[in-house]
């Protein structure tokens, strides 16, 4: 059964974590969007997300199965069986949409809590899109 990701960040298609990790297993990309608040994080040079009203840009990942959280989870310092605060980022299934806002499908997505958006000083980022150092 394929497992199906919503990215923002660094594991975007043309980013760094997606050639890496992502590229060489992936078996279809769509531009996608999803239901939260984007914020660069400047310490870190890269994004996170958290569960809010407003809408964040990216790409739902389709992979051929689970085996994928084996790159990804370590990525995103996310161990299911530790406590949510302990985390980086959670990982949860949400809703994705269409880049017009029409419902697609239902998603993993790995999300920031706010207090770690507020640890690393998080700068909002009120269009929703992360584009790698020029955020």
């Amino acid at each position: 059964m394929t497992v199906q990701v919503f990215v923002y960040g660094t594991l975007k298609p043309g980013e760094i974590n997606y050639q890496l990790l992502c590229q060489d297993t992936v078996l279809a990309s769509h531009r996608a969007i999803a239901r939260g608040h984007l914020y660069y994080l400047p310490p870190l040079g890269y994004p996170g997300m958290t569960a809010e009203a407003g809408w964040v840009e990216g790409a739902l990942l389709v992979f051929a199965d689970e085996t994928i959280f084996e790159r990804l989870d370590p990525l995103e310092d996310y161990q299911a069986g530790r406590e949510a605060t302990e985390n980086e980022y959670n990982r949860k299934i949400i809703d994705i949409f269409h880049p017009d806002q029409t419902p697609f499908t239902q998603a993993w997505a790995y999300f920031m809590s706010p207090a770690k958006i507020k640890f690393y000083q998080g700068i909002f980022l009120p269009a929703g899109i992360w584009h790698g150092e020029n955020y």
